[in-house]
């Protein structure tokens, strides 16, 4: 083992090529300034929010899964997709 050869495990800091520093000026613009930051949200006109009914939880909503994905379902010709395609 040679001592000082500069490998994977040399402790030897001083010898590493320097990168060259650009100054920060002269970097691409990438987003844009941040005085146009929520411009699109602003202009967005409100909606106020429809009155709906109340989505089922836990077993009602799995059962209501279940009748459309497999009970309801029209079958197409290339068939239905099934949450297990490997079950037969």
């Amino acid at each position: 083992m040679r001592v000082g050869s500069g490998g994977a495990f040399s402790t030897d800091r001083g010898k590493r090529a320097a990168v060259p520093l650009q100054p920060h000026s002269k970097m691409g613009k990438v987003h844009g300034s941040l005085a146009r930051a929520g411009k699109v949200k602003s202009q967005t006109p409100k909606v106020e929010k429809q009155e709906k009914p109340k989505v089922p939880k836990g077993r009602a909503k799995k059962r209501i899964l279940f009748n459309r994905r497999f009970v309801n379902a029209v079958v197409t010709p290339g068939g239905k997709r099934r949450m297990n395609p490997n079950d037969k």
